[in-house]
């Protein structure tokens, strides 16, 4: 039986991460925007595998899931690049900028509060 490959949108703008330097002690929303500022590319990255994901019929859908998917494809693209580099402490701040950048997709986000600022 042949195997069928699945191309994932956006690989063509996935970028080495930039880490920017903090002040000791920064919030996690200092982090996150400083990390932003510096990689664009992120959000780009996942609105389009969440544009991807809806349009397959996908009813609800997940930050994890996305974040996870970007780090394959950041693997990938970058030939085994540090993946780490993409903060699990963000993917919280991205869905909520996803939804903000597309409201119609808010309903298919479970958005939790934050636990901290």
């Amino acid at each position: 039986m042949e195997q069928q490959v699945i191309e994932l949108p956006g690989s063509d703008g996935i970028q080495p991460v930039v880490v920017p330097e903090l002040a000791e002690g920064a919030t996690i929303q200092a982090r996150f925007e400083a990390f932003h500022r510096h990689n664009p590319w992120v959000l780009q990255q996942l609105e389009a595998l969440a544009a991807h994901v809806l349009d397959q019929g996908s009813r609800r859908i997940g930050i994890s899931m996305l974040f996870e998917l970007l780090r394959y494809r950041y693997g990938v693209a970058t030939h085994g690049g540090e993946f780490r580099r993409l903060n699990n402490d963000f993917r919280s701040r991205y869905a909520r900028l996803i939804c903000e950048r597309h409201p119609e997709w808010r309903s298919r986000f479970e958005l939790r509060a934050l636990r901290s600022e």
